[in-house]
């Protein structure tokens, strides 16, 4: 009787698409280490996936979470694939990968489904790629159950109900273990000190993080029409973008009015009548100075949630 077809082309197909994975999730961490902005779409509460990888949940111990899942893809594609390039003993190391695949693919399924629920009902947030990465895990796992012929399905169905438990228990407890200090949104953290010089023509990086609060303010910032106006040298300007964090800047309607700055564009801002950098546009009124978050939801009209992050340790 001939092996189905399956059974031939199983490990070439999760080779291929942990291979796959593997340079989806090296890209997001090398994204996520060098602070790249990725592209995606913004959804309809101003979050994209730039808020999901940078949120809570998106690093554990400090590490991000695409690069524990670039090894996971690694050892999947290893485990699949060196079966294939042995003409001696296959058939033992054969069986013996096996077991490693349906164990490591059903752990990244558990992880992924968990996470596209924090997706779907905390973050509220759309992310292709983490949905790549799902899709990537859950179809390593049917090939995994469907692509060989296991012998005993009780004994499987037993073991992968444990597994699926304690990956479950473990990322829970990891998460209560690393989320309370970044989820404690109250408790906000003075923004980090300007110590080096600017980035000519850029002005400093943006190294904090947006949380919902923030990103809620700048989507109504941006759908108000008001505008930052500010230059690369300022250092007031630099910490400005520090309050609101990377992915929430993103959405302000930001003027560059320094020569040699990025995209500036020095006539408006002389229209503007400007007295000083950072200068506020809202609702047709100027307001000159660096403010904190608190102050320009009120002079915008704010209400969304007031829970941000950071705070100007000269600002009240």
């Amino acid at each position: 009787m001939a092996e189905p077809w399956l059974y031939r082309w199983s490990r070439p197909l999760m080779g291929a698409i942990a291979l796959l994975g593997l340079l989806l999730t090296a890209y997001l961490t090398w994204a996520e280490l060098t602070g790249q902005t990725l592209i995606c779409p913004i959804t309809a509460n101003g979050s994209d996936c730039n808020d999901v990888l940078n949120s809570v949940y998106g690093r554990v111990w400090g590490v991000p979470i695409s690069a524990f899942g670039a090894g996971a893809y690694g050892a999947i594609a290893f485990a699949a694939l060196v079966p294939l390039a042995i003409s001696g003993p296959r058939r033992q190391i054969d069986a013996l990968t096996w077991p490693v695949l349906l164990v490591g693919s059903l752990i990244m399924a558990t992880f992924s489904g968990y996470l596209m629920a924090i997706l779907a009902f905390e973050l509220h947030s759309f992310c292709p790629y983490c949905l790549a990465s799902a899709l990537f895990a859950f179809t390593l796992l049917g090939l995994s159950l469907f692509g060989h012929p296991w012998p005993d399905l009780g004994q499987l169905l037993a073991t992968g109900g444990i597994v699926v438990v304690l990956t479950l228990v473990l990322t829970l407890g990891i998460y209560s273990q690393a989320s309370p200090p970044l989820m404690a949104m109250g408790d906000r953290q003075p923004i980090p000190t300007l110590n080096s010089r600017p980035e000519p023509g850029k002005g400093w990086p943006i190294s904090t993080r947006s949380g919902p609060a923030e990103l809620a303010l700048a989507a109504h910032l941006q759908n108000i029409g008001a505008k930052m106006y500010g230059a690369f040298w300022c250092p007031h300007c630099g910490e400005q973008k520090l309050l609101f964090g990377q992915s929430a800047f993103a959405q302000i309607h930001y003027i560059e009015c320094a020569q040699g700055g990025h995209n500036a564009q020095p006539d408006r801002c002389r229209a503007a009548g400007l007295e000083a950098y950072p200068s506020w546009e809202i609702n047709g009124q100027i307001h000159t100075g660096l403010h904190s978050l608190d102050d320009l939801a009120q002079l915008s009209g704010y209400t969304g949630p007031a829970n941000f992050r950071y705070f100007h340790p000269n600002l009240n």
